[in-house]
């Protein structure tokens, strides 16, 4: 009597007869399963038989796909969001009116000089900067200056830097011009982005720990530029002061930082 039965390593023979397999109507099949060491393979997701046949639970459906690929254009309202986020953001900055009392060369840095910048509070701040290769040093003296005040302190090669001059740059990075803020400021007052309602609403700066932990300078930068009139400018939002606008002395279209 020959007999058949399928078990997790194929066919095998048991005591189970022909004719009760032909009347279960159980079809023989011509080849064997596959053993228990071949199914590993036939049901990996990669299988080229299974991603051709079946959904696969590892792998996005071609439907969405395709959903991405014909997906409609941002509308004008999320537009607008971005840049809403992105003032929003701006607003968050202590950017401020400076006075440089005095500037040197830093003893341990030829690239850096270090100045001594009045921006409204009790002590002078000390910050350094990387301008010697882009103005002479006589021209920091005195000098009106716009300063990001709420960044974390650094060590520049054994000074505390507090605070960052901001300057407008070409392209090529070969011209560096320091933005100027207009006659008739005050060294502390707070610069802010668009119109004197906007001045109004402006909320309180952001500590430097928030602003390191958010992210909120690296968000904002890419977005500064001065106009072809060089005035400082956060997309369309104009870098304001009480007496005017903010300016650099002669590039335009230029990236700010």
């Amino acid at each position: 009597m020959v007999a058949a039965t399928v078990g997790l390593r194929g066919l095998s023979l048991c005591t189970l007869s022909l004719p009760i397999l032909r009347s279960a109507k159980i079809k023989l099949p011509l080849h064997s399963f596959p053993t228990s060491r071949s199914l590993k393979p036939l049901f990996s997701p990669y299988n080229p038989t299974i991603l051709r046949g079946f959904p696969s639970f590892c792998a996005s459906p071609d439907v969405n796909v395709e959903a991405t690929a014909t997906a409609p254009p941002a509308t004008e309202a999320e537009n607008s969001q971005s840049a809403d986020d992105i003032k929003n953001a701006a607003n968050l900055l202590d950017i401020r009116v400076g006075r440089i009392i005095k500037a040197w060369r830093h003893d341990e840095a030829d690239s850096l000089y270090v100045e001594e910048v009045d921006v409204g509070e009790p002590e002078p701040r000390i910050i350094c900067s990387g301008l010697v290769k882009y103005m002479p040093l006589d021209l920091l003296q005195d000098a009106k200056v716009v300063v990001l005040a709420n960044l974390k302190p650094r060590n520049m090669r054994g000074v505390k830097s507090c605070g960052m001059l901001m300057a407008a740059s070409d392209a090529s990075h070969e011209t560096v011009e320091l933005l100027m803020p207009p006659d008739g400021t005050i060294p502390g007052e707070r610069i802010w982005f668009g119109t004197e309602d906007d001045k109004d609403s402006q909320p309180e700066p952001a500590t430097a720990n928030q602003v390191q932990k958010k992210k909120i300078w690296e968000s904002v930068q890419p977005h500064l530029k001065t106009d072809a009139s060089c005035t400082a400018m956060l997309g369309e939002y104009l870098m304001q002061t009480s007496a005017g606008a903010v300016v650099c002395k002669s590039l335009k279209n230029a990236n700010i930082s």
